[in-house]
């Protein structure tokens, strides 16, 4: 029985130990925190209840794919159900309305309220659908850094397709070119935030992510999104998986071009097989200093970061939903901000995720809790504590004067997550939520591959190894990682 070691026990190194599970291997996962996760998990204050990092579940067949591979019965463990709407959006120029789960009802709507033809936002929606299908075989379920990848029957189908990738335009270009309305150009800009980009930078390409909210769907986890992460938990432990808590690894061990072990609270241990779910930043710098450094790759600008305020709110408001955002006035100024002067702006994009809608449990009777996320740069030596104070300002401004209430009358639990604290408890170097940000033309190539070239048995995964970022493509990182292996 081969023995292999996970560093993370975030939602990919899960996933990596369920597949070397299954393979036969005896896994052990090591854990700094004292819980599973990493971003995707949960805590509790006063009474309320939140998740703590990614509160969109799109793909769900990849969760359900690791229980049947299991030979398990998804149901068994996990349940979830698919949304009637995506979003409700609120604009500055007083424009509000519920976006439907369902394309042709989202482009009635879109009509009735922005003026924009449903045509042209049916159009975009079957040209997302088209990306996806060019894309899906060929860049997300393949390792991008393998030659096998280009020569197979997959990728050469893909290359007569190349060109609906739009690679070589912006997708903010793209989208003002396909609308006529700057809101509805606005709001399918806001996708590109979904990998830590900005649409004024990041390829066209990225127009593929609509697909999977729209064309596939947008879902809601029983329990709430830790519960994708307690589930899988469940069936690793279930499958001989051990997991160790508070158990920071210190070192990778190497022996000539192999990982021979780690050293785990100062004792060294060997494996076969090493697949870190650490940044793979840190994995060279804190586990490997010794080590070549693929300093190329190490050096690259990095994705966007967060700035979430928790907020149990002693008040229910009907005009809310699961899923809310509260536009910026200027988008583009919004994002240089984040981008080049490193900063967040006074205007910011308010998004608001309320899972008590769903789950009534997660806050009092009467009460809502309130996830409220703004885009912030990655970690730089910002005087985050200023920051978080004058945003905190900024967003209750902005929501107060928006829903007609004193919001901050209503708070009566609150706690704050920022990219000084992603980056500690997480290993996301410097906070940023996707590892290298995703914009160039090229930011896919120029990311690290899912496995070592100085090491035969070490492999990555997670954000900062795959070109899409979120709880679906960590899952697709850890399944092209363990499909390399023997």
């Amino acid at each position: 029985m081969k023995t292999s070691a996970i560093i993370g026990a975030g939602i990919a190194g899960i996933a990596s130990a369920i597949r070397l599970a299954a393979k036969g291997h005896r896994v052990d996962v090591y854990e700094g925190n004292a819980y599973p996760g990493g971003k995707l998990s949960s805590f509790e204050r006063n009474g309320y209840r939140f998740d703590a990092g990614p509160s969109l579940f799109t793909m769900p067949q990849l969760v359900d794919d690791l229980f049947m591979l299991a030979g398990k019965n998804p149901s068994d463990y996990f349940h979830y159900q698919k949304l009637p709407e995506i979003c409700r959006y609120f604009y500055e120029d007083g424009t509000r309305f519920i976006a439907d789960a369902e394309p042709e009802a989202l482009a009635r709507t879109i009509e009735k309220y922005l003026g924009e033809p449903a045509e042209n936002v049916l159009a975009h929606l079957k040209e997302s659908a088209v990306k996806y299908e060019v894309t899906e075989k060929l860049f997300l379920h393949r390792s991008l850094h393998r030659l096998g990848t280009y020569f197979n029957r997959d990728a050469l189908k893909g290359y007569r397709n190349l060109h609906k990738l739009d690679a070589f335009r912006s997708m903010s270009a793209a989208n003002a070119s396909r609308f006529s309305d700057p809101r509805v150009v606005q709001l399918f800009n806001r996708y590109a935030t979904y990998n830590g980009s900005d649409p004024y930078q990041t390829p066209a390409t990225m127009n593929i992510i609509p697909h999977l909210e729209y064309n596939i769907g947008a879902f809601f986890p029983k329990g709430g999104m830790v519960s994708i992460t307690e589930s899988l938990v469940k069936l690793a432990e279930d499958l001989g998986v051990t997991f160790h808590y508070t158990s920071k690894v210190e070192k990778l061990l190497t022996t000539s071009n192999r990982i021979s072990g780690v050293t785990v609270n100062g004792r060294n241990l060997d494996y076969d097989l090493v697949i870190s779910n650490m940044d793979v930043v840190n994995t060279f710098r804190k586990l490997l200093p010794e080590a070549r450094q693929p300093e190329r790759v190490l050096r690259q600008p990095k994705s966007s970061s967060a700035l979430i305020f928790y907020w149990g709110i002693k008040k229910q408001f009907s005009e809310l939903g699961l899923h809310n955002i509260f536009f910026s006035r200027d988008y583009p100024t919004e994002f240089r901000y984040i981008f080049q002067e490193k900063t967040i702006h006074h205007d910011p994009t308010v998004y608001v995720n309320i899972t008590s809608k769903y789950e009534p449990g997660d806050a009092p009777a009467g009460c809502e809790n309130w996830f409220v996320m703004v885009n912030a740069p990655a970690n730089d030596g910002q005087d985050w504590d200023a920051l978080i104070a004058e945003t905190r300002k900024n967003i209750l401004t902005k929501l107060s004067r928006q829903l007609g209430e004193d919001i901050e009358n209503l708070i009566e639990a609150e706690d704050t997550l920022d990219p000084r604290l992603i980056e500690s408890r997480t290993s996301s170097s410097q906070g940023a939520l996707y590892g290298n940000s995703s914009n160039n033309r090229f930011a896919a190539f120029l990311r690290h591959a899912n496995f070592s070239r100085q090491f035969d048995n070490l492999y990555f995964v997670g954000g900062s190894v795959h070109p899409g970022g979120g709880v679906p493509l960590c899952l697709l990182s850890a399944k092209i990682a363990v499909d390399m292996v023997n």
